[in-house]
């Protein structure tokens, strides 16, 4: 049996000891994908509060969660956090700085409309070196801090259902089943349709489907 490993406030709880009061976990979605923004997420939680770990008992990184789980921990961490903020990324900017450049733009949204703004960061793999602000990041932080965590399924959630509703727009590409990722039903109606208005024309895999682009790209 695969071991489930629950993310915790150890990394939190120690920076608190430090003097720290605000201490926002940040992750994204999509950055990976075809098509579609890349959402970033930025979640302080309440760390004088004692049952914040009960509250969110099962907590986790979103790719680990069944698509029920995930709402049900984005409503909670609604309910729970001091403050959310979400930053979006589209895919015209991912075209224009590639992939980490829309990262961090989306991050940078998240973090300046927290409220009360934070003291500290805690990243997922990426950092914000244009930031002059505290801040760490390292690989699979989402399983380590349940800040992170928490910001990893507001991200993903918050992604999912903006691809429902351009599946809605767009109804030829299945965005709400692949949520614009690379599958084969994907490639199959990009061979078919073209690109959509939200795919990624820098992306080679959408080239190789499409041909040229449909709109020239800023580099």
């Amino acid at each position: 049996m695969q071991k489930v490993v629950l993310s915790s406030l150890t990394r939190e709880i120690a920076l608190r000891k430090q003097g720290y009061r605000f201490i926002a976990g940040i992750d994204e979605a999509g950055r990976g994908a075809w098509a579609g923004p890349v959402v970033a997420a930025a979640v302080i939680l309440p760390l004088d509060r004692e049952d914040v770990l009960d509250c969110l008992t099962g907590l986790r990184d979103s790719k680990k969660l069944s698509p029920h789980q995930r709402d049900h921990f984005f409503e909670a961490v609604h309910r729970v956090a001091v403050t959310v903020s979400v930053g979006i990324a589209s895919a015209e900017v991912v075209d224009e700085l590639n992939v980490v450049g829309a990262t961090r733009q989306a991050m940078h949204q998240a973090v300046a409309m927290l409220h009360p703004s934070p003291d500290y960061l805690l990243l997922d793999y990426i950092s914000l070196p244009d930031l002059r602000m505290p801040q760490e990041s390292y690989p699979r932080a989402e399983s380590l801090s349940l800040s992170v965590a928490a910001a990893s399924v507001v991200a993903k959630v918050t992604r999912d259902r903006l691809m429902v509703e351009f599946s809605r727009r767009y109804p030829g590409y299945a965005f709400d089943r692949h949520k614009g990722y690379g599958t084969a039903a994907h490639r199959a109606a990009l061979e078919q349709f073209g690109p959509s208005p939200i795919h990624r024309l820098s992306y080679r895999p959408v080239l190789a489907c499409t041909g040229q682009p449909s709109r020239p790209l800023s580099r």
